[in-house]
């Protein structure tokens, strides 16, 4: 995944584009870049498969170890994000990568309440970054708890706040011996993501490449449902059940060519009041009179650091999620392609 990947004019044939994949010390970028920006733009990392809500940054444990970031999940997981420049960065630390996280993720296992969650982590992270929240006359732990409550009461994870803890880690390159560990913590049950990100330059444009090292991806997410023998059904959409809840699962563009969505419909943010915008395009909506993001719009109306903006965004004329109108459209698509593989087999016979 490239983030983000536009080009001005397109490319004309025979144009010579210049592709260059750099480094974030040949950028002069150290960790603290990096982190910063994945703060503030954790989503990123995740497009629509992921909603995260940042609530730490450089948390110190009680024996003096700190954290990049931390964040929860739309289960209510904590989750421990960890970063690093690159392999060279990992293998010059005493302490491994892997096992560095794990002891910050031991740590909040002992976090029982989202109460202590305030108390312990998010109620600091508001303070120092107050000025991108409109506190009025609350305190950051006022403000900590109410931001906090009302993420876990919209995703329904009050009841399994932190069951579990995640570990995400992150690096442009990772040595065999990381990989190795994370691997085995993988088979043996604990919820481990390597990410590698690099600098990339087309042209004079940088942007991010984004890509999942561990866990492997599964055979079946890479099969393709067939409308007949050898043709593939609109859209290349994926057959098994559990795709919905991957990449490959129909975006807005597709969303505005199928006419679920048009441009001029209304939509809204569930749960949250004042949140209607306007659809220009794929790209952008009309909300309170600034043409923005869908995500941005999302953020704005939420105040969360992440959203899926297809499982929250709701389309008002039928009061039905914009991930509630596509996978019925693609049911619709499967049922279509059953059909026309059950008449051709019927001919066959």
């Amino acid at each position: 995944m490239y983030i983000p990947v536009t080009f001005d004019g397109g490319i004309q044939r025979n144009e010579a584009i210049e592709i260059k994949v750099r480094n974030f010390k040949d950028l002069n970028l150290q960790e603290r870049h990096i982190e910063e920006f994945l703060r503030k733009n954790i989503n990123l990392l995740f497009g629509d498969n992921e909603t995260l809500l940042v609530v730490g940054q450089q948390v110190r444990n009680a024996s003096n170890g700190i954290s990049d970031l931390t964040a929860i999940d739309a289960d209510g997981n904590i989750v421990l994000i960890e970063i690093k420049r690159d392999v060279q960065d990992i293998k010059a630390r005493k302490e491994p990568f892997e096992f560095q996280a794990i002891r910050y993720a031991a740590s909040y296992a002992k976090i029982s309440t989202p109460e202590s969650l305030v108390e312990l982590v998010y109620s600091s992270y508001i303070e120092i970054h107050k000025d991108e929240y409109e506190l009025g006359d609350l305190t950051p732990s006022e403000k900590a708890r109410r931001e906090l409550n009302k993420f876990l009461s919209s995703n329904d994870a009050l009841k399994t706040f932190n069951k579990k803890q995640r570990i995400i880690l992150i690096a442009s390159s990772f040595d065999e011996q990381t990989l190795s560990a994370v691997a085995w913590l993988i088979s043996n049950g604990v919820d481990v993501l390597c990410l590698n990100i690099t600098p990339v330059f087309i042209g004079e444009q940088g942007f991010l490449s984004i890509d999942k090292i561990l866990p492997p991806a599964q055979l079946d997410d890479f099969y393709v449902s067939l409308a007949g023998v050898g043709s593939p059904i609109e859209g290349d959409i994926i057959s098994t059940a559990s795709a919905f809840n991957r990449t490959w699962l129909p975006r807005m563009d597709k969303l505005f060519e199928w006419e679920l969505i048009k441009a001029g419909d209304s939509i809204e943010i569930k749960d949250f009041e004042s949140s209607e915008a306007i659809m220009i395009d794929p790209t952008l909506v009309r909300f309170k009179g600034e043409e923005i993001s869908y995500n941005s719009w999302g953020k704005k109306v939420t105040g969360w650091s992440s959203i899926n903006i297809y499982e929250w965004a709701v389309l008002s004329s039928t009061k039905r999620t914009l991930h509630e109108l596509r996978k019925e459209k693609m049911a619709e698509l499967e049922a279509k392609a059953s059909q026309s593989e059950q008449v051709q087999n019927e001919d066959v016979g």
